[in-house]
């Protein structure tokens, strides 16, 4: 099992930005999200301590803790740290795990196509991250569910 926090508000992966470059067209990423996915891969890579890439199916459970907003009344804010209040904004929850997943990818795993499940929840908190954890599957021969 691979666990790892990676620190700030999670950012959502952009769509590429496009460029000229004389008669060709160029996509690269936006500086948001090159930064962010660094800094995922260097949690990452300091989680595994020189672990071998896990190679098989894997399970993933990722909270993304997004910060309360400063505009809210006093008691609003106490409500979203108490979970009452549910994050329902942006970022987009999908466009994170896109950035995180991308970021590991060489890192913890092989490739992104060896996640077989995903439980994900995005929550207000005090210190904003995303918490990630990864761990081989383990098969359900009963059929259960995640």
């Amino acid at each position: 099992m691979i666990r790892f926090t990676v620190p700030g508000k999670p950012v959502a992966k952009a769509r590429p930005k496009a460029a000229a470059r004389g008669k060709h067209i160029t996509l690269y990423p936006p500086q948001k999200t090159v930064a962010y996915e660094s800094t995922v891969a260097l949690a990452a890579r300091q989680a595994m301590a020189g672990k071998p890439l896990l190679t098989g199916p894997v399970e993933v459970f990722m909270t993304l803790v997004l910060p309360v907003p400063v505009s809210w009344s006093k008691r609003k804010q106490a409500d979203a740290l108490a979970g009452a209040v549910m994050p329902t904004t942006k970022p987009d929850a999908d466009n994170c795990v896109k950035a995180i997943f991308d970021a590991v990818n060489g890192v913890v795993w092989v490739d992104d196509v060896q996640v077989v499940g995903l439980r994900l929840r995005k929550i207000y908190g005090a210190t904003p991250c995303a918490q990630v954890t990864v761990s081989p599957y383990i098969s359900q021969t009963s059929g259960g569910s995640l």
